[in-house]
């Protein structure tokens, strides 16, 4: 079975809103999830969804991932995935991640299909965010809107899932010492909820849920 297959199969049945994954809750004590649960309540977080592209390139699924531009008020100069806020018009996360691939970088729905969702993850400016997993048809043509995004760039799917390049460091989080992820790629640091987003999909690759 292919990977493409593998991750279509894995997430043919998934839908939004699943649990809420804490910032690299992979290394919370039970007490540090609950704390951090109790400062960061779900009930009072916005509603955001992201695209998770995976090109269909000869060479394999490459992850498309943006470069956000260094004027923007949250995460500015970071490496994410399109999204953004959910508007009210959107029927869902689906639709809302479409929309705002297709506003931030030009890239048409009629080139994606959806593969499924992974768990709802939770960004501490205040957003619940529902992760949208499509593959992408390479005939696409991109048209950046540049004061939302200064680059896109592809890294191949097999890297990003292999664990050996999740390279560790300590941050500080809500008062807590916890251990966080980076994926390093030709001078791209992914890290923060899109490194987590990677990961959690790494992880149910190797340890499907139950």
């Amino acid at each position: 079975m292919s990977l493409r297959e593998q991750i279509a199969s894995m997430l043919r049945h998934t839908a939004p809103g699943g649990n809420l994954d804490m910032p690299y809750a992979a290394s919370f004590t039970p007490e540090q999830l609950t704390a951090a649960q109790q400062m960061f309540p779900s009930d009072r977080l916005a509603r955001a969804a992201v695209l998770v592209p995976l090109v269909n390139r000869p060479e394999g699924l490459q992850v498309m991932l943006t470069l956000r531009a260094s004027h923007l008020k949250n995460h500015a100069g970071q490496v994410s995935f399109p999204g953004g806020r959910m508007e009210p018009h959107d029927e869902g996360p689906w639709e809302a991640a479409l929309r705002e691939a297709r506003e931030e970088i030009g890239l048409e729905s009629r080139f994606i299909e959806r593969a499924g969702y992974l768990p709802d993850h939770m960004v501490i400016t205040g957003f619940r965010v529902t992760p949208v997993v499509a593959f992408v048809d390479p005939a696409f043509t991109l048209q950046l809107d540049r004061t939302e995004v200064a680059e896109v760039f592809e890294v191949p799917l097999d890297f990003v899932l292999d664990p050996a390049n999740h390279v560790p460091r300590d941050r500080q989080f809500a008062g807590l010492t916890v251990v966080t992820y980076d994926i390093l790629y030709r001078g791209h640091q992914i890290w923060g909820a899109t490194a987590n987003m990677l990961i959690t999909l790494s992880r149910m690759l190797r340890e499907p849920l139950t």
